[in-house]
């Protein structure tokens, strides 16, 4: 198999100097070239397809490629996707940690996310579930990324620090890190998203300033559709890569799955002209109408997802794109629930119907043919309001 392009530099003497930490056959950190990660869009367990799309993307540039393994029946794909590629490959533990045991001996790194951590085995404490994750991942050469996302952090936290949302991502973030020095193992990476650039670029920069010696993975959550998704991307990643912060990067567009390589070459495009110094090419952020949507991946429920992201932005802009206002389209049950609380509309989609929420009330669940003109009945009412 002919060698990848998979990595790209910066100059080192501008970097932070984080430890370095082996994934697979790359080593992430300070004097290391920064790496572009992506994730599968396809159904995992359609071996051939998921293949197929991590070829794809590690052809595009991707050093790092994340597999979503949800179930047994998930892991048992896996385990052939693993025979068929010598990509490095990650997975997400989401709720059900104890899936470590399994998909450990067939990746190169695991991603747990500690918000999720109390959701089963609740008698367990955390620390404990993080020591079986460690000695799983030490065992089988694997290393963790630590990945704090605003839309789920444990609700002790939360309730800690009232509005600020930001405080709660660096402290469970730090704790962790924390538990993981305490066990001894330090190959691990920390991330710290949200669908906010700007608090994106301030918790990163808060934590780097605690734990300079972290190497921190940087990303935008559901950045959204091209090309808002992209100049959103590039606004909180180009002024953290400027600044000497961050080691690895992922764009999350909204994307199909034939698409799903524009991620890395965006990715990519930002590592150049940050080494270039073309800080002026970041873009700013505009005022008016957001529309958040999670990146297409394995977990979503209908294909007609993007395609209703794509829909959502098209009839929106013309009644509110003067009006500050926030329309999150999420995919899945995963993240739907949550992280489309902070937003005036939340759309959350299921196998068949897709749950629209006003702030954190939930208005009903309706067909992918209703939800649209619903929508736009409430977006309405809320335009009126302002």
């Amino acid at each position: 198999m002919p060698e990848r392009d998979v990595t790209n530099s910066l100059e080192t003497s501008e970097r932070r100097r984080t430890r370095l930490v082996k994934v697979g056959s790359l080593i992430i950190g300070f004097n290391s070239p920064i790496v572009v990660q992506s994730m599968c869009a396809t159904k995992t367990q359609n071996i051939e397809a998921t293949v197929a799309q991590v070829e794809q993307l590690s052809t595009a540039g991707a050093g790092i490629v994340r597999i979503a393994v949800d179930s047994r029946l998930d892991f048992l794909a896996l385990r052939e996707i693993r025979a068929k590629t010598t990509a490095n490959l990650s997975v997400d533990l989401q709720e059900n940690w104890r899936l470590v045991d399994l998909v450990a001996p067939f990746v190169d790194k695991i991603r747990y996310n500690p918000g999720h951590l109390y959701h089963l085995e609740k008698s367990m404490s955390v620390r404990d579930k993080v020591a079986h994750i460690a000695e799983v991942a030490d065992r089988n050469d694997c290393a963790i990324r630590i990945g704090v996302n605003c839309g789920s952090i444990d609700p002790e936290l939360a309730d800690k620090f009232g509005q600020d949302d930001i405080s709660p991502m660096i402290e469970s973030a730090l704790a962790h890190c924390d538990i993981l020095d305490q066990l001894g193992f330090n190959r691990y990476v920390v991330s710290l998203k949200d669908s906010d650039p700007r608090k994106v670029v301030e918790a990163n920069t808060r934590f780097s300033e605690l734990r300079p010696d972290v190497p921190l993975h940087l990303g935008v959550t559901e950045a959204g559709l091209p090309p808002g998704g992209i100049n959103k991307s590039r606004y909180a990643m180009g002024k953290l890569l400027s600044s000497g912060i961050g080691d690895t990067v992922r764009f999350s567009l909204t994307v199909s799955n034939e698409r799903k390589s524009e991620e890395v070459l965006a990715a990519k495009q930002l590592i150049t002209d940050v080494s270039q110094g073309e800080s002026s090419s970041f873009g700013s952020l505009q005022s008016g109408l957001d529309i958040i949507s999670c990146p297409s991946c394995s977990r979503v429920e209908n294909e007609a997802f993007v395609e209703l992201a794509e829909k959502v932005k098209m009839e929106a802009m013309p009644i509110a794109e003067r009006h500050n206002l926030t329309i999150a389209v999420m995919g899945c049950r995963v993240n739907g629930p949550g992280e489309t609380d902070d937003a005036d509309l939340g759309l959350w989609c299921g196998p068949t119907h897709v749950n629209l929420k006003r702030g954190a009330e939930r208005l009903g669940a309706f067909t992918y043919e209703e939800i649209v003109p619903r929508m736009l009945e409430e977006l309405n009412l809320l335009t009126r309001e302002k």
